[in-house]
């Protein structure tokens, strides 16, 4: 598969392009796009990836070279993917958008572009989290009516968003799973006089160091919990399934894909 990744000199640009290049048999990477300006922009790929040769260079504009792929992988920035996203629907290229921190706005036009083209908007790409989304599914529809559930997500001092894409996907799961509107129950940080509102979904994000990223919800409960926990230790495991991920869209119809359908974790 013919491929274009984005900000190839980002975290997770940087590991797509180096686990691409480990599978010769399924992708091709035909080139990269970056900000205009970057020291890159025209060398091999590799110069921002900091890889071996690839051999096709970063562009500083998706229209140069996504007529030459067969889909887009975009790890970058809300600018950035919009663009694309508008680039990809106007070629009819699917897009694996691993982009976080969209406002309303931009998640309906993301959605409006689905009718035109595949989309994964898969806002974690590791197929232990959406393994972890099923297990939040079960144990909600369980013992969540009965529970006050907190999410605590840790990522490294750079992350721009707060909380977490991934966290929000756990949060929506349990309130669909508990019948309730979650941008109702959601609850983000903690402070002052009070007890908390029975069916509060509570948030607690920790941005600090170069933390891995750590998912972990508590179901509390009188007398006992139970906490679901992931640990990311590596990122390279983000590009695997990213990859996986875009292997999955190839040739899908137009709509709106998630991750868990490319792992089979769901239809």
């Amino acid at each position: 598969m013919r491929i274009v990744i984005t900000a190839p000199g980002g975290k997770m640009g940087r590991l797509v392009v180096r686990e691409a290049l480990k599978r010769p048999e399924a992708f091709t990477i035909v080139g990269a796009v970056g900000r205009p300006g970057r020291e890159y922009i025209g060398k091999d790929i590799s110069a921002a990836a900091m890889s071996a040769p690839v051999g096709a260079p970063v562009y500083d504009a998706i229209e140069d070279i996504i007529g030459q792929c067969d889909g887009v992988i975009d790890f970058s920035t809300v600018e950035l993917s919009m663009a694309v996203l508008d680039a990809c629907v106007r070629h009819k290229k699917p897009l694996l958008l691993g982009t976080t921190g969209f406002d309303s706005d931009q998640e309906a036009a993301i959605a409006e572009a689905a009718k035109v083209i595949p989309i994964a908007e898969s806002h974690n790409t590791s197929k232990a989290v959406n393994l972890v989304y099923e297990l939040l599914r079960k144990a909600a529809a369980i013992v969540g009516g009965e529970s006050d559930v907190d999410i605590i997500e840790m990522h490294d001092n750079k992350k721009m968003d707060a909380p977490s894409g991934t966290s929000k996907v756990m949060g929506r799961i349990i309130a669909e799973s508990l019948h309730t509107d979650w941008a109702r129950a959601a609850r983000f940080g903690r402070q002052g006089a009070g007890q908390r509102e029975p069916g509060e979904i509570t948030y607690h994000s920790v941005r600090s160091g170069n933390l891995p990223s750590t998912h972990t919800v508590i179901f509390g409960m009188d007398g006992e919990r139970i906490e679901i926990t992931h640990h990311a230790y590596d990122y390279g495991t983000f590009a695997k399934g990213g990859l996986e991920c875009m292997l999955y869209l190839r040739d899908k119809a137009p709509g709106m894909y998630t991750s868990q359908q490319a792992f089979g974790l769901e239809e």
